[in-house]
């Protein structure tokens, strides 16, 4: 092709690149939610604990800890490398009531964010019941249960409340009396108070560490690291706005901070990782080819393939998870193959053309391979696996076609031959002289049953938990304070059925005395049930009942009145409350659900397939068969949700279809290598190797000791798909030697550039790299050795 064709044929490349750029950045809508990459729930169990973990309380709740910060000159590095002192140093009170005031100012300012459902630091708040409400107290408090307000009930309370005025407590019943002389609310904000809470001082829960505690329910899914790390951000934002912060530390722990950590800890090692391994990539091919053009050029159909593969994702997705485009870079080195075979195989004096004319019979085998590999994790039926396959197929495919019919236009005419290089012919007389004698294929397989019989442990990894890269540190924090609050446990749940709502809030207060000998018992710390939060309609109308008449009411309060210093007219509100509470229609959920508090009985009462689900969170379990045995003879309808084993069986049947899925395709591949190559013996020349290197690569993991997880997998099918190119390769002989050691030196660089990228991943802190880095490095390396020990001889073919 002319200069000039050349120079226009790149022209509309990097245009249409452009074009493709534009539309993405124009329509791509990045999720962030990460069960997209988890499997559609098949059990009630199942979906419940998807639901749970991504949206329940537990998932979007934030543990707050407020210390004091002091520097002195023999001041010691806290975890955040600031110089602190013990806080024992500063006076109690003047530590207690400046950490109190932190506590109160930023919970002030995060119940006036919309990003936050609720925020709780053990201080009296009147405002957690709306004032329009206020009268259903005496329909919400179980006072009534027991004791009619009658004379001498109201002759006790209002000798209790004169009594109270003349205490430290006296500033907070002032406003509180005239409505309230019962102190209905504060009985409800009681029983509304974490079951174990923490000590209270300065009006604020204190930890024995002397931190100021908060809890922070986020209105963000707890599933969404984008969404939590906006509203961790903005109570970072709120804390340093207020008076006096920078005298103190702000510690967060939680689900939601966890996933925030973990995302931020993965990108901080793949960006080092990436940046690092493209350096020595660009390095390694300068090296092979001398070539900075061809090396530009050669990285063409690796830009097409990225943006078209995210084009396709826009255009057949609403929104495209970051994970997505994360793993699907991963997967397209796959197809950096192709243009370093162009780059390899021309001869010197040969039109590029023609060269990939030869090549592209075994090259279109070699893309077909991989995408039929790919298609695996379409037929997973997980969305971001789905994602996943159309981005990577999608992508090779460009790349593989660009590469034939686009980047032999643009390469340089004049190229230095590889074959000419010394090394390269050593190395090859190497490769031929080396024995393959038949049974290395039996030595290979034996090998690998003896260390599948002798590893020791689990062979599956079905605790996602032990993927976590957190610090031990870190979870520790989480515990302490996870203890000191008192909050729920993330592992149980009891789970009441019903066919109505009012069913489950029935079936709750029904439990209530079995839950509260659990805890008498110490089986568990706490156990908190709906109907903690709203009574049933039922025993709402039958408090209400015990409600007397105005007339009686005042009759009643008169006579109580006798003898004490209180204004006869002042309890006129108490009078009007309890009278309006007479006619009131029952409070139902969908209207309680207007307050703070009602928010948080939405997330324990939910309606799934036609009936409604009541949770109970549990704190401090204890004793986990007496905590099941509340459910024994219910017939169903109470039962404990063990969401650990609930995420154990979802991995199971996640692993299972994928499994399926990669025997489908493993199937199709054979078909498609033995078509491909007209010939059983040569497709087993081909096969044999990436298939006994795959599962050689699972018998070194469990013989270190590895459990096989999800990651493994994906990471297996990559290395596959890089095997089966060097088996494909190095089965084809032409006999021409100068063309075999273009092979090998084409199949040296795609190795060594596989193993510069993996072998960093290999090295990283965070397991889910480092499972995908050293999976990827195996796999290259036993590939690469089986393709050539098990390749025939020129004379065999």
């Amino acid at each position: 092709m002319r200069r000039g064709a050349r120079a226009t044929l790149l022209v509309l490349w990097l245009l249409a690149l452009a074009g493709l750029g534009w539309m993405v950045a124009q329509r791509l809508k990045i999720s962030t939610d990460l069960r997209s990459f988890m499997p559609a729930p098949t059990t009630p169990d199942q979906r419940l604990l998807m639901e749970q973990v991504g949206e329940g309380p537990g998932s979007r709740l934030l543990l707050l800890a407020i210390s004091a910060r002091c520097t002195t000159p023999h001041a010691h590095a806290t975890r955040d490398g600031s110089a602190v002192t013990p806080c024992a140093t500063l006076p109690p009170a003047q530590r207690d009531a400046a950490l109190a005031s932190l506590s109160q100012g930023l919970a002030a300012a995060l119940k006036k964010d919309r990003h936050y459902s609720q925020v709780v630091n053990g201080s009296f708040d009147l405002g957690a019941l709306d004032p329009s409400l206020l009268p259903y107290r005496f329909l919400l408090s179980p006072t009534l249960d027991t004791q009619p307000l009658d004379e001498p009930y109201l002759a006790d309370q209002l000798q209790q409340r004169l009594d109270d005025l003349s205490s430290p407590a006296a500033s907070l019943l002032k406003g509180l009396l005239p409505r309230d002389p019962t102190l209905e609310v504060l009985k409800l904000a009681q029983l509304w108070a974490p079951a174990k809470s923490p000590e209270v001082r300065e009006g604020v829960w204190f930890s024995p560490q002397d931190e100021a505690l908060l809890l922070v329910q986020t209105v963000a899914a707890g599933f969404d690291p984008g969404a939590q790390e906006q509203s961790i951000g903005g109570i970072r934002q709120a804390f340093a706005a207020l008076p006096g912060s920078t005298a103190a530390t702000l510690d967060l722990s939680g689900p939601g901070y966890f996933s925030v950590v973990v995302g931020a800890q993965t990108r901080h090692q793949a960006d080092w990782i990436g940046r690092i391994s493209t350096v020595g990539f660009v390095a390694l091919l300068l090296l092979a080819y001398r070539s900075f053009s061809s090396l530009l050029l050669g990285a063409l159909p690796i830009a097409s393939a990225a943006l078209a593969g995210i084009a396709a994702l826009t255009l057949a997705f609403p929104e495209v998870h970051g994970i997505t485009l994360a793993f699907g870079f991963t997967l397209l080195g796959v197809a950096q193959e192709y243009p370093i075979r162009v780059l390899s195989h021309r001869r010197a004096g040969e039109d590029a053309v023609q060269s990939v004319r030869a090549l592209w019979p075994l090259l279109l085998t070699a893309i077909a391979s991989a995408c039929i590999a790919y298609l695996a994790f379409y037929a997973s039926g997980v969305n971001g696996l789905k994602q996943l396959a159309v981005f990577t197929i999608v992508g090779l495919l460009v790349a593989g076609f660009s590469t034939r019919y686009l980047l032999p236009h643009l390469l340089p005419r004049r190229v230095r031959d590889v074959a000419d290089m010394a090394w390269l012919a050593r190395a090859r007389r190497l490769v031929d002289r080396l024995p393959r004698p038949r049974w290395i294929p039996l030595l290979v397989a034996v090998a690998i049953v003896v260390m599948l019989t002798f590893a020791r442990g689990p062979f599956w990894q079905n605790n996602l938990a032990a993927l976590t890269p957190l610090p031990q540190d870190l979870l520790l924090h989480d515990a302490r304070l996870r203890e000191a609050l008192g909050a729920p446990d993330v592992r149980y749940m009891l789970v009441l059925q019903a066919p109505t709502e009012q069913g489950v809030l029935a079936l709750s207060e029904k439990l209530q005395p079995q839950v509260d000998a659990l805890v008498g018992r110490h089986a568990v710390d706490a156990l908190e049930l709906p109907s903690r939060y709203l009574p049933s309609v039922a025993v709402q109308r039958e408090r209400q009942q015990q409600l007397p008449d105005r007339a009686s009411l005042q009759h009643a309060l008169d006579q109580a009145l006798h003898g004490l210093p209180f204004r006869a007219d002042l309890f006129q509100p108490f009078v009007d409350d309890v009278e309006t509470a007479r006619t009131l229609p029952p409070l139902t959920p969908e209207r309680y659900a207007q307050t703070p508090l009602g928010q948080r009985l939405a997330a324990m009462l939910l309606h799934r397939d036609g009936h409604w689900l009541g949770l109970g969170t549990v704190s401090g379990v204890h004793d986990v068969a007496a905590l099941r045995a509340l459910g024994a003879d219910s017939g169903g309808m109470v039962r404990l949700l063990d969401l650990k084993a609930a995420s154990e069986s979802l991995v199971v049947d996640y692993r299972t279809r994928i499994l399926q899925a990669l025997l489908a395709a493993s199937l199709l591949l054979v078909l498609t290598i033995s078509f491909a190559l007209r010939s059983v013996r040569r497709a087993w020349h081909v096969l044999a190797p990436m298939t006994l290197a795959t599962f050689l690569v699972l018998a070194v993991e469990r013989m270190m000791g590895i459990e096989i997880s999800l990651f493994h997998l994906v990471a297996l099918i990559l290395a596959g798909g890089l095997g089966l190119h060097y088996a494909l390769f190095f089965e084809r002989d032409t006999g021409d030697p100068a063309e075999q050691r273009r092979t090998l030196h084409a199949t040296i660089v795609c190795v060594l550039s596989a193993l510069l990228v993996f072998g960093m991943l290999a090295w990283a802190t965070i397991p889910v790299l480092r499972a995908i880095g050293l999976t990827v490095s195996l796999g290259v390396a036993f590939h690469f050795c089986l393709s050539i020990l098990m390749a025939p001889h020129a004379s065999e073919e």
